[in-house]
């Protein structure tokens, strides 16, 4: 459904300090874009702290200094430049529009926008030209999207993608930070010999894994999650049509999701030519030691900017030898949320 956003006529010019707005600024992800503001340091002129009506009030620190929390309102957007949401689609598509009618500019984290052909879907290293004429929201896309384009981008660069198959392990972090605190407690109750009633996800959490616990659609097979990053990786990487198999599986890590992908090419590519595109890409840090058998993992990959990539090889399963397999582990609250966001931000600064 195409949502009108109303974008004002003559949009004021990007000032080179904006005034910035975070909405769900206490959520597990909004503490994350407070911290990427500051830790970046982003040229912010003043900062507005939005939430619900329950968390209005709360103290939150930026800079040194301490910022109230307020309650988010239709008034909430005036004389706002840039308003980072990440408060579910619901809020966003309720105040999205309301922020862009006020004149600022618009980067959703959630689903809300992510598919409409007037807002683009942007990850920096990847497709920052896409936000060239945007309409006053730009959508932040899914974390495993995010995260899967960053490794896959040098590659398509040079070698045509033909198909996809990603299997991805996903951390408490994509559910936020109540699926983290289950994750928490439920294995502190598991080592305490102890039972623990799920509330958060569907099923037991501590030292499990399970299907991922987006809806899933009974026809298909495939759960929400999965469809998502089917369809925003073909956005992302301007290839409308491409092949992609997918599995996804929520595992009991705190954050930092990895996945494993199998990518086909036109033609043969050689894993030393597939690692030596990836190290001189922005956005990522190889991590491929076979003699110590290092690879990526989410405890390295944690609080980290960069995407980890590794286990680069030639795929056996393919003959022909055009398939490479890799495994990728990023931040989903950083560059699969919070850091992709604010990078959005940097990038619409004048130059």
């Amino acid at each position: 459904m195409l949502i009108d956003l109303d974008r004002p006529a003559e949009a004021r010019a990007m000032p080179a300090q904006p005034v910035v707005a975070i909405v769900g600024a206490t959520g597990a992800v909004g503490v994350e874009l407070l911290g990427c503001l500051e830790s970046r340091k982003f040229p912010v002129k003043s900062l507005r702290l939005l939430a619900s009506a329950r968390s209005a009030g709360r103290q939150m620190a930026f800079r040194g200094q301490q910022i109230t929390v307020e309650e988010l309102t239709e008034a909430s957007f005036d004389g706002v430049d840039i308003a980072l949401f990440s408060a579910g689609s619901g809020l966003s598509k309720r105040f999205a529009p309301v922020a862009v009618r006020a004149g600022a500019v618009v980067v959703d984290n959630s689903s809300a926008f992510r598919m409409e052909a007037h807002v683009p879907l942007v990850v920096p290293e990847v497709n920052a030209d896409a936000m060239a004429g945007h309409q006053g929201v730009i959508a932040n896309p899914n974390c495993v999207a995010a995260i899967a384009t960053v490794a896959l981008a040098p590659l398509a660069l040079q070698h045509r993608i033909k198909r996809l198959n990603l299997a991805t392990y996903q951390a408490a972090s994509g559910a936020g930070a109540a699926a983290m605190e289950e994750l928490r407690l439920a294995t502190a109750a598991a080592l305490a010999g102890e039972s623990y009633e799920p509330k958060v996800l569907p099923h037991p959490y501590a030292f499990n894994f399970f299907s991922h616990n987006a809806e899933m659609d009974p026809e298909t097979g495939y759960n929400g999650e999965e469809t998502k990053v089917v369809a925003e990786t073909r956005r992302i990487l301007g290839l409308p049509d491409l092949p992609i198999g997918i599995t996804c599986i929520r595992v009991p890590i705190l954050r930092a999701h990895g996945m494993a992908i199998s990518v086909q090419f036109d033609e043969a590519v050689s894993p030393e030519e597939a690692r030596s595109l990836l190290e001189a890409a922005p956005g990522i840090r190889v991590v491929d030691d076979r003699a110590r058998n290092h690879f990526p993992m989410p405890c390295e990959a944690s609080g980290q900017e960069d995407v980890l990539v590794g286990r680069i090889r030639t795929d056996i399963g393919d003959p022909l030898g055009r398939t490479l397999a890799m495994f990728v582990v990023g931040d989903q609250l950083l560059k699969g949320a919070a850091q992709n966001a604010v990078q959005i931000a940097e990038a619409l600064l004048p130059r």
